[in-house]
């Protein structure tokens, strides 16, 4: 191509380069929004049936539930973890890391840190392998020896050197609320997560777990676009005063003090694109599980009214 053809395509170009974003923008316009989608999934340690991992994955998909979540790393080869995966048609879209509350991001002794931030960059590993993306981690723990202050800095510079192993493995580290005596209020939850300001590092948000100190919508709505997966559980403030702090949970889906309707409205509200919503419920056989089915789809239900 000669210089006076070549200013003329080039003149082409730009005015196209012009054009286009007039005419994207009208599409965009024009194009229906997407609704949130959740599909359903169950801790693996919930299916208490005697049966091959295979025949666990498979009981899973035919209970109505899209995928199952392990505890990593895990303890099966992995492709018996594969195999079973391939045969019974389930999505593995995310492990709980297994080594954060034994060894906590939190701990004074770097050795102990070690241990976890190793444990979490091998759990990047296999949920990738898994065709995952998300590895749950509790942040850190408080307690008679380790003050909030110290938790909090000492947890997040941890955070920070899983970065690079997030980064190599395109795998997102996603924080949950627990009872840790830690980050136990929405803004500063969020703001734990952007002073770390990593895309692939974000919440784990456990619906059922603040219900103890405030309202998940409140968190939800907070946490928004950080939010990465969503654990679902119920709990009792009435059981809880009357019986015991930990009876709070001893209650079935929709029997609790969430509002569903008004949780998933948040959900809704923030177009949460995480797509999974993983029970985390006292488990037992099929027919129990067949129940805590039902229960998960008459709440997703509620994304849609």
């Amino acid at each position: 191509m000669n210089r006076k053809d070549f200013i003329k395509s080039a003149a082409v170009l730009a005015g196209a380069a012009t054009i286009t974003p007039f005419a994207s923008a009208s599409v965009l316009q024009n194009k229906p929004e997407k609704k949130v989608v959740l599909k359903k999934s169950l801790g693996l340690g919930m299916i208490k049936e005697e049966l091959s991992l295979t025949d666990k994955f498979k009981l899973a998909k035919e209970l109505g539930f899209d995928g199952v979540e392990l505890n990593s790393p895990v303890d099966f080869k992995m492709s018996e973890v594969l195999e079973a995966k391939s045969k019974s048609g389930i999505e593995l879209p995310s492990v709980v890391n297994k080594d954060h509350w034994s060894s906590p991001l939190s701990d004074p002794d770097p050795a102990v840190r070690k241990k976890c931030i190793d444990s979490v960059a091998k759990s990047l590993q296999e949920v990738k392998e898994m065709g995952g993306d998300t590895v749950l981690v509790v942040p850190g723990v408080v307690n008679e020896k380790v003050s909030y202050e110290q938790a909090y800095i000492t947890s997040q510079n941890a955070i920070r050197e899983l970065i690079p192993y997030a980064e190599k493995t395109g795998m997102q580290i996603a924080l949950e609320n627990v009872w840790n005596n830690f980050l136990i209020s929405p803004v500063e939850a969020k703001r734990y997560v952007d002073e770390i300001n990593h895309p692939l590092v974000g919440w784990y948000f456990d619906i059922g777990n603040v219900l103890r100190y405030g309202w998940p919508e409140h968190w939800i709505k907070t946490l928004n676009s950080r939010i990465m997966k969503l654990h679902i559980k119920e709990f009792s403030r009435e059981l809880m005063n009357s019986k015991g702090l930990w009876e709070g949970f001893k209650v079935d889906l929709l029997k609790g003090d969430n509002n569903w309707p008004v949780v998933m409205k948040a959900v809704s509200e923030i177009k949460h694109k995480g797509g999974w919503l993983t029970a985390e419920v006292p488990g037992g056989d099929r027919n129990h599980l067949k129940t805590i089915s039902a229960q998960m789809d008459e709440i997703i239900s509620l994304l849609y009214k």
